[in-house]
């Protein structure tokens, strides 16, 4: 996997010849390690200590030739940013997942502490009005207790159902353990290559 570019706006887009899989998720959910985690790679995607950096869309090419690529998505919630500046995100990421005919899945990473909170919610009705179909992935399952990250499985399952775009079945995931992580590189090669 190799970072191939940024972009600020639409018309920086790389051409649609491959099939894309995006990674969306609240500021801090822990979109970079995933990211790592997947590829089996160190630091190609870059965490940071301030949430929200992510201020673009980031590409990464998978395989040699190139299969697909990995779409890192600016980071929603609690980012220190003007309302301006939040709104130009929004409205990237909006016109993004409308418009991008080769964005195959998009992943929707939700911090397992937590649960759906009202911005993941949003986000959740951005994607069913862009009929972009997601899968819900659970992120930092070490940091709970086994019975309540089951409670938060079957809530966010529970919610999942009542979403057209939204895959049935949540993934549950912990880049720092490792958990969860073949079986969701399984599932994004799958949706890659449809």
């Amino acid at each position: 996997m190799a970072f191939l570019k940024s972009a600020p706006a639409l018309k920086f887009l790389p051409d649609p010849d491959v099939p894309e899989i995006a990674f969306c998720g609240r500021s801090n959910v822990g979109k970079s390690s995933l990211l790592n985690a997947l590829t089996g790679r160190k630091a190609i995607a870059r965490t940071s200590v301030t949430p929200g950096r992510t201020q673009e869309l980031n590409f990464f090419d998978v395989g040699e030739p190139l299969q697909f690529r990995l779409v890192d998505m600016p980071g929603y919630g609690f980012a220190k940013a003007p309302l301006s500046v939040v709104e130009t995100w929004r409205r990237l990421v909006r016109e993004f997942l409308r418009g991008r005919v080769v964005l195959h899945r998009t992943l929707l990473l939700v911090d397992s502490r937590h649960g759906i909170k009202s911005v993941d919610a949003e986000m959740m009705k951005m994607l069913d009005e862009a009929a972009v179909g997601y899968r819900i992935v659970l992120t930092k399952a070490d940091k709970v207790k086994a019975s309540e990250l089951e409670k938060v499985r079957v809530a966010t399952q529970a919610e999942a159902r009542k979403h057209p775009a939204a895959y049935p079945i949540v993934h549950v995931t912990s880049s720092e353990k490792g958990l969860g992580i073949a079986e969701l590189r399984a599932a994004v090669l799958a949706d890659a290559l449809l």
